[in-house]
């Protein structure tokens, strides 16, 4: 059916348009006309001078609505993800395992296999942090899990998870280049996070082709005057992105505002988003702010997408343009979507937030 959103300002991931429509048919978007050419066969739907812009994408997240995908891998468990990412505006996301045992992620494979054989959205494929990083950097990781890699691992991980695997954080210094190599040349996003590299050691990674790095600040070497650490790396890089956990605990909102200043468009935000859990490997623990493990260390977050972009806005003073695309079209560049994902334009997908002038979200327009 053929709609068209009216009596909106429309954010399409690089401008403000004002007195313009967004018309859209069988979930993509068709046109992005002045509002006096609205085709008259569209069905008019007025937002009532609210915003429109381009739908959140959470690309690190392990459960959410009372199911921890970690403790039970299945398609129940992804469907409330997505139910629970939905409500924060996040229409794709990617579901993430933590350093586990091999069962666990073949289950979550088998999971999203299963998922999208049976019409599931919103998930992008999945990501899996670890299992191969630096015992000295495992946050709330457990480290029997830690493993060294070896080809025939990844070889058999790859055949697998062939199409589903989509993403990986590990610690570049744990870790053959050629092994990296074959990660990537199976189409897996490969992210330095959980790293003791020190600065040259990241650079060089850096260099040979490693994009992103996750959860910036947490779990890798810091920043510091005489040791820039994989932080410092990070900001020095002209090209590599990272995410951040805009919570304001995971990393300082002046930190933040911070790093954004010097990175722009290589920031993007996730949630690391957990739920209580008080059985199994891992043990999350709710407290009124964050979820702790066991032994009382930070372990996830209670963010939505849509909480971390308004912190960005209202806490950390970033522009709300920059926000925005810091929740969405940034993501999708980092995953290689943004082709279709991250704007409002011809041929991008339906995927749409409704926010009111004091960035509260209204709605979310997804797919059908």
């Amino acid at each position: 059916m053929l709609r068209a959103y009216i009596n909106t300002r429309v954010f399409n991931g690089d401008l403000w348009l004002d007195g313009y429509a967004v018309i859209t048919e069988n979930d993509r978007i068709q046109q992005v006309v002045p509002q006096v050419q609205v085709p008259e066969a569209a069905e008019l739907i007025d937002l009532k001078g609210d915003i429109l812009a381009p739908a959140f994408i959470d690309l690190q997240i392990y459960g959410g609505n009372g199911r921890l995908f970690p403790l039970t891998p299945d398609t129940a468990t992804l469907k409330a993800t997505y139910e629970y990412c939905q409500s924060g505006g996040a229409a794709f996301f990617m579901p993430t395992i933590p350093t586990h045992s091999r069962e666990v992620i073949s289950r979550a494979i088998a999971a999203v296999r299963q998922y999208w054989q049976e019409g599931g959205k919103g998930v992008l494929g999945l990501h899996l942090e670890g299992p191969f990083m630096n015992v000295e950097k495992k946050g709330a990781h457990l480290e029997h899990y830690i493993v060294k890699p070896t080809a025939a691992y990844i070889d058999a991980l790859l055949a697998e998870g062939e199409g589903i695997i989509k993403m990986m954080t590990l610690a570049p210094e744990c870790c053959d280049p050629s092994l990296i190599k074959r990660l990537q040349e199976a189409g897996v996003l490969v992210s330095a996070g959980h790293s003791n590299a020190d600065y040259a050691t990241a650079c060089r990674f850096f260099n040979d082709g490693i994009t992103t790095a996750t959860h910036l600040f947490n779990a890798m070497s810091p920043f510091q005057h005489r040791a820039p650490g994989l932080v410092g790396a990070i900001y020095d890089h002209p090209t590599v992105h990272s995410s951040i956990v805009p919570d304001g605990i995971h990393v300082d909102f002046a930190a933040l505002r911070i790093s954004h200043k010097i990175m722009g468009e290589r920031l993007f935000l996730i949630t690391d988003a957990v739920v209580e859990a008080r059985e199994g490997d891992y043990i999350y623990v709710e407290e009124t702010d964050r979820y702790v493990n066991a032994q009382g260390t930070l372990a996830g977050s209670k963010l939505t997408m849509h909480k971390g972009v308004k912190n960005c806005i209202q806490e950390a003073c970033i522009l709300p343009e920059e926000a925005l695309r810091m929740g969405s079209l940034y993501a999708a560049n980092v995953a290689g979507l943004s082709h279709e994902l991250g704007k409002i334009a011809p041929g991008y997908m339906a995927a749409m937030v409704v926010l009111d002038t004091s960035w509260e979200l209204k709605q979310l327009i997804g797919l059908s």
